[in-house]
C-alpha cells in the first residue's frame, strides 16, 4: 500500500521537470514542460495536474507537508473569517507571510484529530483533487490513457499510480467524497483542497466549487476567506 501522505505532498510539491522550482513555483510552464519531459521521475502534478489551461498548484507559501499545507490554510482562513476580518485582509496576511504555519495542535484542523485517521482522510482530499481537475471535462478518455501511459514511467509507486489512474476512470461520486469529511473543519479542508487543485477560470469549474461549498454546507463568507488565503498563497 502507497504512502496517502507523500502522494498529496507529491501532488503540491512534485519538481518541475528541466528546473529547480516546483510545480506550484512553475505554474505557467507546467503545460509544456509536462509535454516536453514526460517520462521524468518528479513530473506527477505536471502529468496530472498541468494539463489544461488553470490547472495547477502554485504557491511558494506551501512549504509544509500536503496534508498540513491544506490544513494551514483553511484553518488561517477560518480563522480570519472568524475574527471578522475581510477577505482582503485574509489575502495580504497569506502572501505576506514568509511561510504558512500548521494549524495549531488543539485545534480539529490539526491532521492528528482526524477521526477515521490521517491516511484515510488523506486518501479523501486526494479524491476531491483529483475530482476537481476533472471538473472542466477536460480529462476525457484519450488523456486519461496518456496520464496512465506517462504515469507509469514517472517513478511514482506503482499501488499510488493504480490509485490515480482507478479515480481518473471511475465515474464523479460526488456524495461519496462529500461523505468523507467528518467534521466542519474536514468539510473546510476539502474544499481547499479542490481549490488548490483549480483556478476556476472556466464556467465548469467555477460551477463545481461553488457546488461544492453549497453541498458541504460552507458559508458563503468563509468561502470568500479560502479563495483570498489561497490567492494570497499562490500569488
Amino acid at each position: 500500500m502507497f504512502d496517502p501522505k507523500k502522494l498529496l505532498t507529491d501532488l503540491l510539491e512534485s519538481k518541475v521537470p528541466g528546473t529547480e522550482g516546483t510545480v506550484r513555483d512553475k505554474a505557467g510552464q507546467v503545460g509544456q514542460l509536462a509535454k516536453d519531459n514526460p517520462i521524468a521521475t518528479g513530473a506527477i502534478a505536471a502529468v496530472l495536474l498541468g494539463t489544461g489551461t488553470g490547472r495547477s498548484i502554485t504557491g511558494s507559501a506551501l512549504k509544509l507537508g500536503g496534508l498540513a499545507a491544506v490544513a494551514g490554510l483553511a484553518y488561517k482562513a477560518y480563522q480570519n473569517y472568524q475574527d471578522g476580518k475581510s477577505p482582503e485582509q485574509s489575502r495580504s496576511d497569506t502572501a505576506g507571510a514568509p511561510d504558512l504555519l500548521p494549524p495549531p495542535a488543539d485545534t480539529a484542523f490539526d491532521p492528528a484529530a482526524a477521526p477515521q485517521g490521517e491516511d484515510a482522510f488523506t486518501l479523501a482530499l486526494i479524491r476531491a483533487m483529483i475530482a476537481a481537475a476533472r471538473a472542466d471535462g477536460h480529462v476525457d478518455d484519450a488523456e486519461r490513457e496518456q496520464i496512465a501511459g506517462k504515469l507509469a514511467m514517472s517513478g511514482l509507486d506503482d499501488d499510488a499510480a493504480d490509485f490515480i489512474n482507478r479515480e481518473l476512470a471511475a465515474p464523479l461520486d460526488l456524495d461519496a467524497i462529500l461523505s468523507a469529511a467528518q467534521t466542519d473543519a474536514q468539510k473546510l479542508e476539502l474544499y481547499t483542497a479542490s481549490r488548490l487543485t483549480i483556478r476556476p477560470d472556466s464556467r465548469a469549474e467555477r460551477g463545481y466549487l461553488d457546488l461544492l461549498a453549497g453541498r458541504l454546507g460552507l458559508p458563503e463568507a468563509l468561502v470568500d476567506h479560502v479563495e483570498a488565503t489561497i490567492e494570497g498563497a499562490t500569488a
